[in-house]
């Protein structure tokens, strides 16, 4: 399994193709959940690359179910806060772990900011529900942390129910039929563009480079 801390991620170029932002709040046809939603509207813009995958995977959902959005962009100074955080109680956690290895295991959970996907609008964080809003049993709750759950956030643990692994095995059908490569430590994690998209495929550069937040807000 490769984290987004091992050195593979840091060493690909990154490069940017311009794709613009766009707001999923304007896309009528995709459902966005509000858990996660900040003043400025960040957390609902994506490229637009990724919103017409979106609705291509959605698209190849059975009858009688739908993607609900959680958080697509995140801006740096969020990505650094959350990640210095979960730094923090990994420390008090496993006071005996060496800086290398916390910001390894750290990374299991949210990408260090110098590579962080969210932050190039290429990502995004989703689930299934019904056409009601009602979530499917994904096995764990999102964002839970390994810690948390004993690693069932991984997406291909095996402690989950039937149902529960029939679910994120849907979800990883269309999501990767779209051409979005899947977080393996994240169930809900799906990108396109970014660094850990373009080491998936071989690729030396990303197609997405980090956007500021004032850039992303211009758009859509």
């Amino acid at each position: 399994m490769i984290l987004l801390s091992d050195p593979k991620i840091r060493r690909l170029e990154s490069a940017d193709c311009g794709a613009p932002m766009v707001d999923l709040r304007h896309q009528p046809d995709l459902l966005l959940d509000k858990r996660m939603a900040d003043e400025d509207g960040a957390f609902a813009r994506i490229r637009k690359p990724v919103a017409e995958r979106l609705l291509a995977a959605q698209d190849a959902l059975p009858d009688g179910l739908r993607l609900l959005i959680v958080e697509a962009y995140r801006p740096l100074h969020l990505q650094q806060e959350i990640f210095d955080g979960y730094c923090g109680r990994l420390r008090r956690t496993y006071p005996d772990w060496a800086d290398e290895r916390v910001h390894v295991e750290a990374s299991k959970f949210v990408s260090p900011p110098e590579v962080a996907p969210h932050c190039t609008g290429g990502t995004v964080d989703l689930t299934l529900c019904t056409v009601d809003g009602e979530e499917l049993d994904m096995g764990t709750a999102m964002n839970a942390t390994p810690e948390d759950c004993a690693s069932a956030c991984f997406t291909a643990a095996t402690t989950i129910s039937p149902d529960a692994r029939a679910n994120r095995e849907l979800l990883v059908k269309v999501m990767t039929g779209a051409g979005m490569v899947n977080y393996p430590t994240e169930w809900w994690h799906y990108s396109y563009g970014d660094r850990y998209w373009a080491l998936h495929h071989g690729l030396a550069a990303t197609e997405f480079g980090p956007v500021d937040l004032e850039t992303a807000l211009q758009h859509g």
